[in-house]
């Protein structure tokens, strides 16, 4: 190399030279990789413009089932960390996962939830329902998380990230009280929520509902037919009026149960669409976990006989399905 190219060369390195490296760090944004839509939007929420997160699973999709793709795997090990929920929801991913946790952060948020507040698993003793940003009250545990493994990483930001996560704390406060008020408008004895799968217990437990779902806590589980039979008894000796179909879950045996319940001579309908396990259309209110839970809360009201404030809680969701 020549004199002239040599000090050319060293003329354009020099600011980074002599850029400290927490200066460096200001300057990058965080490269971060979420399974889950919920854990994604919490992350963006926190981290606001200091990070760039890619999704994994988008709305429709079942983190149960869910394999990873080459794409992903090329994104998560280039990622400075991955956040993922945990408590086995990505089963067909968490072996990748542990593995990948030996050279780079992977922070399973669903985890911070305290054991003594997650709800068991009856079939798995050694398991807990991993569904827990169905209550306000413990996904604040994962909100904790990740503001605290962000700052982990990039300590500069501390005060960015404490500062919008107590506003994101807020807004989850806001969203539980409006769900304590509209839910408590709902009958005694009409709080029974039937569902595809058991997504709804952490929300049972918050809210004082009785919860059945058809397939377990993962839809890996198959719902037999003495589990339909069952189902259908109940909803025929309780005069059950309504069950829900889920985004992320065949509606297949959904359809069963009303069917079961005709034959028996007791109407019921499909109170509507809930999300439980993946987040509304991107873009959308409903794409965001605020709105998701806003809905699901609004819809469960309004189906079961409660009242409903037109749009919810802020007046921004469009698709809620008004009782016959």
């Amino acid at each position: 190399m020549s004199l002239l190219r040599l000090v050319a060369s060293l003329a354009a390195l020099l600011p980074i030279l002599l850029m400290s490296p927490a200066l460096a760090e200001e300057g990058r944004r965080l490269q971060l990789v979420a399974t889950t839509g919920m854990v994604a939007d919490v992350l963006r929420e926190v981290g606001g413009d200091r990070v760039e997160v890619r999704g994994l699973m988008g709305p429709g999709v079942d983190p149960h089932l869910y394999r990873q793709t080459r794409s992903d795997i090329t994104a998560m090990t280039r990622a400075d960390a991955v956040f993922w929920n945990g408590l086995y929801l990505e089963a067909q991913l968490e072996s990748f996962l542990e593995r990948l946790g030996e050279r780079q952060p992977v922070i399973p948020v669903g985890e911070a939830v305290p054991r003594e507040a997650r709800l068991a698993d009856e079939e798995y003793p050694d398991q807990h329902d991993p569904h827990v940003w169905m209550d306000p009250g413990r996904w604040r545990f994962a909100v904790e998380a990740i503001r605290d493994a962000l700052t982990e990483m990039a300590p500069a930001h501390a005060e960015a990230f404490a500062e919008r996560a107590d506003a994101y704390l807020e807004e989850i406060d806001a969203l539980d009280a409006y769900a304590r008020e509209v839910l408590a408008s709902v009958p005694e004895e009409a709080r029974v929520l039937v569902t595809a799968h058991d997504a709804f217990g952490y929300f049972g437990d918050a809210y004082g509902f009785e919860v059945l779902g058809i397939q377990g806590f993962s839809t890996e589980s198959e719902a037999g037919l003495a589990r339909i039979e069952s189902l259908v008894n109940r909803l025929v000796e309780r005069e059950i009026g309504a069950l829900f179909v889920e985004t992320s879950v065949s509606d297949r045996n959904v359809r069963a149960l009303v069917e079961g319940a005709a034959a028996r001579g007791h109407e019921v309908r499909i109170g509507g669409e809930l999300y439980s396990d993946a987040m509304g259309p991107e873009g959308s209110y409903e794409g965001t976990w605020l709105g998701m839970l806003d809905h699901n809360v609004s819809q469960i009201a309004i189906a079961l006989g409660g009242e409903v404030p037109e749009g919810g809680r802020l007046g921004r969701l469009s698709h809620l399905e008004e009782r016959p």
